[in-house]
């Protein structure tokens, strides 16, 4: 796991981060766009690539595009990114059943 995927860093230091207010990150969590973990106390936990995608998001708000609009561009893109590994593993696959080296 890379330090980026850590979830080690507080709302309030993300709020600073991000320039994003604390009450903007809990309404994107509410909506789905970002998933930090919780510890037991209830404390929300950021990443550091979950910073990158709130400011991103925060872009993306500030062009005009709505919170339900953004969730599907990311389903679509995942949906390709997906469809893109499971393609390179069947090709992996034939590769090493036919024994064929690029």
């Amino acid at each position: 796991m890379s330090y980026k995927d850590k979830k080690v860093i507080t709302i309030g230091i993300v709020s600073e981060l991000t320039g994003l207010s604390e009450r903007q990150i809990r309404y994107y969590e509410e909506r789905k766009l970002i998933l930090p973990d919780r510890t037991k106390g209830g404390t929300r936990k950021f990443s550091f690539l979950d910073v990158e995608r709130l400011i991103d998001i925060a872009n993306k708000m500030e062009d005009g595009m709505q919170t339900f609009e953004i969730r599907k561009m990311e389903k679509e893109e995942k949906k390709r990114t997906d469809r893109k590994t499971r393609d390179q593993m069947i090709r992996g696959q034939i590769n090493a059943a036919f024994n064929i080296r690029k």
